[in-house]
Order: C-alpha cells, then structure tokens, then sequence
C-alpha cells in the first residue's frame, strides 16, 4: 500500500482491490452523489468492473497523477478520495484538475481542504504544474468553499453537457484555478 502524503489528520494512500466495500458506501449515499448525477447510486458492479480498476490504472501511468483513498490518521477509517490528474486538455505539467468527494459524516471538518492543500504543495513541489484548477456546479456552495480556503480563486462560469439532469445544472459549472507563481507568492 503506496502512501502519497501525510497531513495533520489525513492519510492519502493508493487504492487497493479491498477498497471496493467502502466505495460503494461512499458513492450510495444520495446527498454524495447528488451533485454528480442526481443522487443516484454507483452499483458494487460498476465500482469492481469499471471504477476501481480505472483508479488502480494511474499507479502504473508516468507523472505522479493519480487517485488517492483518504483515511483518518487517527482511526485509520476510509473517509473518502481524491484526484490529481493532467487536465483533459492540458499537457500535465501545464494543469491539473485536483477533486475530492468524502462521506457526509465528515463534511465540515475540513478534510476536502486540508488534502486539497497538500495536493495543490505536492503538484508544484513535487509534479512540475504550472496550474491547478477544479470544477463543481455553480450551485455546489460546500465544494467552492473548499476551493476558496484551499487558495483556489474563481476563474469562470461554463456549461458543460451531462449525461444527467441535476437540479441547478442550468446554472453551469465553475472553474477554480491557482497558478504556480499565485501559490508562491501566498505561501
């Protein structure tokens, strides 16, 4: 089991095959799911055919991108995950999209920015990006304040086309972004 980085309260290590149990929970709850596809469950199929075997994918890509399970240091439960991966259509050491989800029984204890913060140290430290940025829906107010605290600022409003129609969604998305000299001059 690679760890990534360790921060104060959270562990952020590469997934395992065992890890399927826990995504399931994660990804059945509705309100975790709501701003991604309406609310609606990823099945234990789909998370052991197509989801975890594309999260184990990373680990043998080139770059240091990838997905990460997140566990209290405390009590060494899982408590959700993160991505940092090359932008889609961005060359890897130009951005990189930084994402998150955790169970709701730990929102508001700061975790999403607290690992955020290590990620967006470990891409300029450690990656060679020049920038990071992460999307939500307009109306995801928990996910842009995580961007907010973690030093990400407000780039732009866009409507992207989603397979599901999710209340809000009308509104459009937002994009975050923190370029590498921004984060050196905060720090």
């Amino acid at each position: 089991m690679g760890v990534l980085l360790e921060t104060e309260r959270l562990r952020l290590r590469e997934f395992e095959a065992g890890d399927v149990a826990a995504l399931v929970d994660l990804d059945s709850d509705p309100e975790v799911m709501f701003h991604l596809n309406g609310g609606r469950a990823t099945g234990e199929r789909e998370i052991e055919d197509d989801v975890l075997p594309y999260m184990l994918s990373w680990y043998s890509r080139p770059g240091g991108f990838g997905y990460w399970a997140v566990e209290e240091r405390a009590t060494g439960a899982f408590v959700g995950w993160f991505h940092l991966r090359p932008g889609r259509r961005r060359a890897a050491s130009d951005g990189a999209e930084i994402g998150y989800r955790f169970r709701r029984d730990v929102w508001g204890k700061g975790y999403a920015t607290e690992g955020t913060r290590a990620l967006i140290a470990k891409a300029f430290t450690d990656l060679g990006v020049k920038r990071v940025f992460a999307e939500t829906m307009a109306v995801h107010t928990a996910s842009r304040r995580v961007m907010e605290k973690a030093g990400l600022r407000y780039l732009r409003t866009f409507h992207a086309d989603w397979p599901d129609k999710i209340p809000g969604d009308e509104l459009g998305d937002v994009e975050y972004a923190l370029t590498l000299d921004e984060w050196r001059n905060a720090i």
